[in-house]
């Protein structure tokens, strides 16, 4: 992957300009949150390392990326997740197929004693040698490395700009990117729980800055969302967002960024960057879903 400085593009959206950081463009095979997330283990050395160790939901976008990582350092890769569906077994599609066809070991593992990550580090990593160990969603410090690339393309774009008052905004599983992109950035971050509410995302920054005065601001959420349930209007909404400005956004994110966003007072006052970070793949079995249920 040749790493480039993803275009901005200008839409307008509920009669309102929003720039677009197109993170989705980066790379085919390697983009979004996840190619910023990962890029610290593409750029450097796996000398020694022969696995790479993980773990989440069997259509996770970083799953993904981690089979396209270790697929480029031609190094195996171990994903754990607590259940796969029946129905996914029997029809591949999606993060699940792709990352099957780049030689992922996908283990289930059917029990409910412990967390999957609890159970990762109380019995696999004892046994195993030479390996990485990436939590869940790429929450790991080395994260910084390539999110902090991200923060500098848009410090410079937005003084390039005369942008004094921009506002950029992500909505967050882990809470990750938008950590370190506050850590980094000039601007005010804004984002919202897509994974839990706010306590569990306020917990998720703690575990890597304990200077809440660094953390990101977080949007309350309307209404609870379970994460990865189906509601109407996350499917609405991306069909709205993809007439309007022929851009593909994420189902399980993107959505609810957007719902979010746009009913917050940022969306009326300030200049806005939205950072687009793919995860498109993941939509073909969730539209399929989707047209299932509603239509």
């Amino acid at each position: 992957m040749k790493y480039i400085n993803s275009p901005i593009s200008t839409i307008n959206f509920k009669n309102r300009q929003i720039f677009i950081k197109r993170d989705d463009l980066l790379d085919i095979d390697f983009s979004g949150n996840k190619a910023r997330k990962f890029y610290y283990f593409l750029k450097h050395d796996f000398k020694g390392i022969k696995k790479i160790i993980s773990f989440g939901s069997a259509q996770a976008n970083s799953l993904y990326s981690l089979s396209v990582l270790a697929k480029i350092k031609n190094v195996k890769l171990d994903f754990y997740v607590s259940h796969i569906a029946t129905y996914l077994k029997e029809n591949l599609q999606g993060n699940y197929k792709e990352a099957l066809n780049n030689g992922a070991n996908i283990i289930e593992l059917n029990q409910n004693e412990l967390s999957t990550q609890e159970y990762i580090e109380n019995h696999i990593l004892k046994s195993e040698e030479e390996y990485i160990y990436i939590e869940e969603g790429g929450r790991v410090k080395e994260a910084e490395y390539g999110i902090q690339i991200l923060a500098n393309e848009i410090n410079k774009w937005a003084k390039e700009n005369k942008k004094e008052n921009l506002k950029v905004f992500l909505p967050s599983g882990t809470g990750t990117t938008a950590l370190f992109l506050q850590k980094h950035l000039n601007h005010e971050v804004i984002t919202c729980a897509c994974v839990g509410d706010e306590e569990y995302l306020k917990k998720q920054f703690l575990q890597l800055n304990c200077d809440e005065t660094q953390h990101p601001t977080i949007l309350k959420n309307k209404k609870k969302y379970h994460f990865g349930k189906l509601y109407k209007e996350f499917y609405e909404i991306q069909l709205e967002l993809l007439k309007d400005t022929n851009i593909e956004f994420d189902l399980l994110y993107d959505s609810l960024g957007w719902l979010n966003l746009i009913s917050s007072d940022y969306f009326q006052d300030d200049d806005i960057i939205y950072i687009h970070q793919g995860g498109i793949l993941g939509n073909e079995s969730m539209i399929k879903r989707y047209i299932n249920k509603y239509l």
